[in-house]
């Protein structure tokens, strides 16, 4: 009766005389405490929507880590999923509403929110392999690192190098291309990552392999080629030239890095020149020919590379130097764990491997991602990644991956 006479007020009810106000004005006594509590009860429900309202988005973005075995990233169609606030309600407060608890939104179901008017679940976040941030998270990223030296390049900067020799038009941009139109190129590059990135200034860089393995002993037996001194002085005026740094690459082939290291002090002890080293290359242990079977480094190995740089830096007053250690494998870098972190050298991690996105996307995850050491690295091939119809991978693309790789070679 109450709904009926409220929808009507204003006209005339079929089932109330117009003849009796006295009834009419204890119908309406009647039928006051009733309103009133219809009143109470649309306030308590407006409120309870409210808080919800506000609540459900900062609750969201308590995003819950997805374990390891169940995070299905395998190949390019399956996704991981989780929810973020920032993708799921741009603008949404971060801080919770009075009385409204922050909860993951694993544990929140909907049942667990009450009353009507409850904010419609999230949508979820679709992630590709090497892109999940739960993901890397578990796996201890970011990683808890010596405190940047002065004059360190990363992570204020991201390096973006051409890498090759330039006594081989096949080994990689930085041979395959004359002078300058490779440093064109390299320069072509550098914007188009400082315009993807605004929030890191590009540092360009040339990448010189300057240790050659080979597939004969040659005359030392050792299956690996030194550069003459000139070749490598030409390629440090080409990186001067174009405000680069250099880096120079060691592929020991049945060389001991112990060895080999210590032979360009004269090069290291320059503020702007950096060193890389080869796992593939590493075959003093297997004795096999190089490019017949995949090499290997210890963290031993990489110990004795950062350490020796690190007295080059404490000898030479310098700035901290980047050694970068390229990996596709599992085997490729062993005892991760134990890879030493010092504040004289940025170590990355640099994924190597050529393919299609989607492999290079889970070599990402499972090699650099699943065995976080400091810094990480990714490298394009313009070749060998596209040589099957597939495309090279954007900036915007390899800027998804998580954590975001801080060096760029292109091969």
């Amino acid at each position: 009766m109450f709904t009926q006479i409220k929808e009507n007020a204003y006209v005339k009810h079929p089932h109330l005389p117009t003849q009796r106000p006295v009834a009419l004005l204890l119908l309406a006594l009647l039928a006051l405490p009733l309103c009133l509590s219809g009143c109470k009860d649309k306030t308590q429900n407006t409120a309870a929507a409210a808080t919800v309202k506000q609540g459900a988005p900062t609750s969201a973005k308590v995003a819950t880590p997805t374990p390891a075995a169940a995070d299905p990233t395998p190949a390019d169609p399956a996704v991981a999923t989780t929810t973020s606030v920032e993708q799921a309600a741009p603008g949404a407060a971060t801080a919770p509403a009075p009385g409204f608890a922050q909860q993951s939104t694993a544990s929140r179901s909907p049942k667990s929110v009450k009353g009507k008017g409850a904010a419609a679940a999230a949508p979820t976040t679709k992630y590709r392999a090497g892109e999940n941030p739960d993901f890397a998270a578990q796996k201890g990223w970011p990683v808890k690192s010596p405190a940047a030296l002065p004059g360190a390049i990363l992570p204020r900067k991201r390096i973006v190098a051409y890498y090759g020799n330039p006594l081989s038009k096949r080994m990689g941009a930085l041979g395959e291309f004359q002078k300058d139109d490779m440093l064109r190129r390299l320069k072509g590059e550098v914007a188009r990552w400082q315009a993807a990135d605004p929030s890191h200034p590009v540092q360009p860089a040339l990448h010189l392999i300057a240790v050659v393995a080979q597939g004969e002993p040659g005359k030392a037996g050792k299956y690996r080629m030194i550069m003459p001194d000139k070749v490598i002085n030409e390629v440090y005026g080409w990186a001067k030239e174009a405000n680069a740094v250099l880096f120079i690459d060691i592929q020991t082939g049945h060389d001991d890095i112990r060895n080999i290291l210590p032979r360009f002090e004269w090069l290291l002890k320059n503020p702007d020149v950096h060193l890389g080293i080869d796992p593939e290359f590493n075959l003093i242990k297997s004795r096999a020919k190089p490019g017949s079977k995949i090499g290997t480094y210890d963290a031993v190995d990489i110990n004795y590379a950062s350490g020796y740089l690190k007295e080059l830096v404490q000898k030479y007053k310098l700035p901290p130097k980047v050694l970068t250690v390229h990996r596709f494998t599992r085997n490729g870098v062993t005892n991760y764990r134990s890879i030493a972190l010092r504040p004289e050298v940025q170590i990355v991690m640099h994924m190597d491997g050529w393919g299609a996105p989607w492999l290079k996307r889970d070599s990402y995850k499972d090699y650099i991602v699943s065995e976080p050491v400091q810094y990480t690295g990714f490298k394009l091939f313009y070749h060998n990644d596209t040589k099957k119809g597939n495309p090279l991978m954007s900036q915007s693309e390899v800027l998804k991956l998580h954590p975001k790789p801080i060096y760029i070679q292109y091969q």
